[in-house]
C-alpha cells in the first residue's frame, strides 16, 4: 500500500471521530480521502454535509473502494464483529479501541497472520503517545525489564485535583465528569478497569505474551480518603494510579494498582489528563513518554498516524512474540514480593500476619495502618482489595522480587 491513495469508512463520528476528521484536514503529505462515515443516531446535528453518513455499516464493509476501516465506536462486542469482518475482506484497520483489542487480542493476532492485514491500535494505548510503535519498532532487539507508568488521564485529572487543589474525593470526580474527563459511572477509569486493558496491549508488545484482561489485577482509586491523602501529603508523596508489568525471572507481573510517588519519581509531577509512560530496557536503560492520554484531538492524532503509516505498508510484526516462539515458558504470575500501605477502618489483626516484614505501624482509634513487605498472591487471597473500609496503595519503595 505504499504511498497508495487510502479511502476511509469510518464507524463513529464522536469525540476521536470528529477529532480524527479535522486533524485529517489540516494534514499535509497524506492521500485519505473520508469516503463513508457510519453513525447510529439519526437525529443528531452533525457539523460536516449529509453526504459522508450512513447508518448501514455494510455500505462500508461490502464497499471494494474502501480499503481502510477506521473503528471509533464505544461499544467493544459491535466493534469486534466489525474488525473481524474488514480483516477478513481484506480491509486494514485501524481502531481505538482497547478493551475490544484486550478481550480477542489473540485472535485478532491470528486473523491478522491468516489473511496478511494490517491491526493498527496505537491510539488504544495513552492516546497521543506512541507506546506500542516505540515498543515494536525502537525496543525490538533491545531486552525490556518493565513498563510502567500512568495510562489513565481520567483517574489522573481526579488525583491532581485532589492535591493541586486540596478537592475531596467526590468534588473532584463531579469536576472531571462535568468537564467530560470521567463518565456518570466512572468505574471503567477510577477502578483501574481502562488502565489494565491497555496493560494487556503493552504487554504483549514489550515480552510477547497474550493475556486476558481478568488474568490482570487492577485496583482503584475510589476508597482513598483523606487520612490517605494526608499521610502521603506528609511524607512528601502523591498518589497516582500506575499501570505496571515486569519480568522477574521467567515469569512476567502486571497490575494496576494507586501508587505513592516521591518528587523525585517522573510520574509525580504527571498533572491532569496528561499520561506518562516509563520504558526500562536492559540496554537503553529508562527512557519516559509524556502527552496527553484523553482528548478529541491527542486522540484523533494517533488514528491519523496509523493511517499514515498504512500508506507505506506498516503493519505490526510482534516480533517479541516471534522472539520468544521457541520458549513458550514466560507466563504472567502474581507469586511476588512488594512493599505496600494498606490503611484499615478498624483493627490490623488479620492484615498484619500477612506480611514477610513490617516496616511501619500505626494505630490511632478507628484508622490504622501498617507498611511492609508482602507476597502479592497471599494479599489477592486475604480479602483486603473487597474491604470497603479499607485501602491498598503501593509504597513509594516499589520494588518488586521473587516471592
Amino acid at each position: 500500500m505504499k504511498q497508495n491513495k487510502i479511502k476511509l469508512g469510518i464507524f463513529g463520528f464522536g469525540c476521536v471521530g470528529q477529532g480524527l476528521y479535522y486533524t485529517l484536514e489540516q494534514t499535509q503529505g497524506l492521500k485519505a480521502e473520508v469516503v463513508k462515515i457510519c453513525i447510529k443516531d439519526r437525529t443528531k446535528e452533525r457539523s460536516i454535509p449529509s453526504h459522508y453518513f450512513t447508518f448501514d455499516k455494510d455500505e462500508i464493509l461490502d464497499n471494494p473502494d474502501i480499503n481502510v476501516v477506521v473503528e471509533l465506536i464505544d461499544d467493544p462486542k459491535a466493534a469486534y464483529e466489525i474488525v473481524v469482518k474488514a480483516l477478513k475482506s481484506g480491509k486494514a484497520v485501524v481502531t481505538a479501541n482497547k478493551k475490544m483489542v484486550a478481550d480477542n487480542f489473540e485472535e485478532l493476532f491470528k486473523i491478522q497472520q491468516e489473511y496478511n492485514v494490517p491491526l493498527l491500535y496505537e491510539s488504544s494505548c495513552c492516546a497521543s503517545i506512541p507506546v506500542i510503535r516505540n515498543l515494536e519498532e525502537y525496543y525490538d532487539n533491545d531486552l525490556i525489564n518493565a513498563v510502567e507508568g500512568i495510562f489513565n488521564g481520567s483517574s489522573n485529572y481526579i488525583l491532581t485535583k485532589i492535591f493541586n487543589e486540596n478537592a475531596v474525593y467526590a468534588e473532584a470526580l463531579k469536576d472531571a465528569q462535568e468537564k467530560g474527563f470521567a463518565e456518570t459511572n466512572p468505574i471503567l477509569d477510577v477502578g483501574g478497569f481502562d488502565s489494565k486493558n491497555k496493560l494487556c496491549i503493552i504487554i504483549a508488545h514489550a515480552f510477547g505474551l497474550f493475556v486476558k484482561p481478568e488474568q490482570i489485577f487492577n485496583y482503584g482509586i475510589q476508597n482513598i480518603n483523606a487520612f490517605d491523602v494526608q499521610y502521603a501529603r506528609e511524607k512528601g508523596f502523591r498518589i497516582r494510579l500506575v499501570g505496571f508489568t515486569r519480568k522477574v525471572g521467567k515469569g512476567v507481573v502486571g497490575a494496576v494498582l494507586p501508587a505513592f510517588v516521591k518528587e523525585e519519581n517522573i510520574l509525580y509531577s504527571i498533572n491532569n489528563e496528561y499520561n506518562g509512560v516509563i520504558v526500562e530496557g536492559a540496554f537503553s536503560e529508562n527512557q519516559f513518554f509524556l502527552g496527553k492520554g484523553a482528548g478529541s484531538y491527542p486522540t484523533g492524532s494517533a488514528v491519523l498516524s496509523d493511517i499514515s503509516a498504512l500508506t507505506y505498508g506498516y503493519k505490526y510484526e510482534y516480533k517479541k512474540y516471534h522472539q520468544n516462539i521457541e520458549n513458550r515458558d514466560l507466563n504472567l504470575v502474581d507469586d511476588f514480593k512488594f512493599e505496600v500501605y494498606i490503611r484499615r477502618n478498624g483493627d490490623l489483626k488479620t492484615i498484619a500476619p500477612l506480611f514477610d516484614e513490617i516496616i511501619e505501624v500505626h494505630r490511632s482509634g478507628n484508622i490504622n495502618y501498617l507498611v511492609g513487605t508482602i507476597s502479592f498472591s497471599k494479599l489477592k487471597s486475604s480479602g483486603v482489595f473487597e474491604d470497603n473500609d479499607a485501602v491498598v496503595i503501593l509504597s513509594s519503595n516499589n520494588k518488586i522480587e521473587i516471592a
